[in-house]
């Protein structure tokens, strides 16, 4: 077999994402320019590789606009049999683009505090007192509930936010991700429908559609989800699951009100929901925010936490709260997929936990964080945008620019001039839906160069 030349290999990667869903009927590719500066190929290749994809029928090219993934291309049906992994894989490639730091960008799409925000939480000041606490176990796997001192602090953490909890409704796992695979694991059997918040937390699709499970999007508001549409979805689906994010919403930043969220209880009580609170921004809030576990006492909640975020995701330490019958069952499929959870990196959080140093830190994050949103709607402000809601603090904020009616082509042309953004569509359940909102990490809007794309491309007031 004769040896791909390097525009083929570039060829067949664009033509994967296409098939794959990455890239939907209609997507602009991007300009040669930003192509060969995103992976450093040569003109003649970037033109080669698209040609070939024109040859093949795959792309073609509007005079003095650009190449675009042609209409009309054989799509998988749900009846395929690949269906539920290809459609993960769409998830896969926004998550590594997600992941990519280039060097004099601009990360206003990024979902993680800036470093300088945590580097007072140094980790390797830590090391010599979870080696004092008992350096054999070290080597040896962890329980199957998890590190019984760490679980023991988290009942401490959790009676701050009025949820009140015993050790045995507490299972660690490796981070908010993992808690969540447990919970669909356990939960969710493939063709079932599943409600999620639209938009909502995209990894959290991936993992849905993996399982083969049918998501069905309740819309967020300002105050949180549309109950109207929940009413709607459970009385004609008849669904046992709902995700959602009660405070510093993942991507709106928006916060629960507290008479929708006991109103969201009675519609969960009625209809014998089970919801799943994902909380990975706790520390980001007051300890008074609102939480649905707090006012259920875990009668139809399960409430995931998660430490990636305040102090490191390089840990990876999460937690899963609920009754003690779930939390058994989770353990158990915890132990069987993982054996236990990561004992040294537990043992970290325990002691970084028992510290005063930890509230010093979080009370630090949170003055950051809201001087950091007060300046982000100021800047948003300024420059015309439309915002969903105006937390007190919030990393992210939803907005969307006057004249730029699809946020990805607005991320294209912000990448030309060096800023990276989080385009409305990675967060919708419809991808194929043109989306004018954008996730903006507030902690970056005050970049200069951020502006300056804007007003380069004409859309700054």
């Amino acid at each position: 077999m004769p040896k791909q030349t390097l525009a083929q290999k570039v060829a067949d990667a664009i033509a994967r994402q296409i098939a794959e869903g990455a890239l939907l009927e209609g997507n602009k590719l991007p300009s040669l320019r930003e192509y060969m500066r995103l992976h450093g190929y040569s003109k003649n290749t970037v033109i080669t590789a698209y040609e070939h994809l024109a040859s093949q029928g795959l792309v073609e090219a509007r005079h003095g606009k650009g190449f675009f993934v042609c209409k009309n291309l054989k799509v998988r049906t749900e009846d395929d049999d690949s269906q539920p992994y290809t459609r993960a894989l769409d998830t896969i490639w926004m998550m590594r683009q997600q992941f990519v730091r280039d060097p004099g960008h601009s990360h206003l799409g990024e979902g993680f505090p800036p470093i300088e925000w945590l580097m007072d939480m140094r980790l390797d000041k830590f090391h010599r007192q979870v080696v004092r606490g008992g350096v054999s176990t070290l080597f040896r796997y962890g329980t199957r509930l998890g590190n019984p001192d760490l679980r023991q602090r988290l009942v401490q953490k959790l009676a701050d936010y009025q949820i009140a909890v015993s050790q045995r409704q507490l299972v660690t796992t490796l981070g908010a991700n993992h808690g969540m695979d447990l919970i669909i694991r356990r939960y969710v059997m493939p063709g079932d429908t599943v409600l999620v918040e639209d938009p909502g937390y995209y990894p959290l699709f991936g993992k849905l559609q993996l399982q083969g499970a049918r998501m069905l999007g309740i819309p967020r508001e300002a105050d949180g989800p549309d109950l109207d549409a929940l009413e709607h979805a459970l009385k004609k689906h008849r669904p046992k699951l709902f995700f959602l994010q009660s405070v510093g919403h993942n991507p709106t930043g928006s916060d629960l009100s507290p008479a929708k969220a006991h109103h969201l209880l009675q519609i969960a009580e009625a209809h014998d929901l089970l919801l799943v609170e994902n909380d990975a921004m706790a520390d980001f809030k007051p300890s008074s925010a609102i939480k649905l576990t707090a006012l259920d006492q875990s009668e139809r909640t399960l409430y995931l936490g998660s430490f990636s975020k305040s102090i490191s995701a390089a840990l990876r330490v999460g937690f899963i709260a609920g009754s003690k019958k779930r939390i058994e069952e989770l353990a158990d499929l915890k132990m069987l997929l993982h054996n236990s959870g990561a004992e040294y990196s537990e043992r970290t959080i325990d002691v970084i936990l028992a510290e005063g140093h930890f509230l010093r830190h979080l009370s630090r994050l949170q003055e950051r964080l809201r001087a950091a949103t007060k300046r982000g709607l100021e800047v948003l402000d300024g420059l015309g945008a439309e915002v969903f809601c105006r937390p007190e603090q919030s990393l992210y904020l939803w907005a969307r620019f006057p004249g730029a009616d699809d946020a990805n082509i607005l991320t294209r042309q912000c990448l030309s001039q060096g800023v990276m953004l989080a385009p409305g569509s990675i967060f919708a359940v419809d991808r194929q839906m043109p989306v004018a909102w954008t996730r903006l990490n507030v902690a970056y809007l005050d970049d200069p160069a951020f502006r300056r794309s804007l007003t380069h491309l004409g859309l700054a007031r």
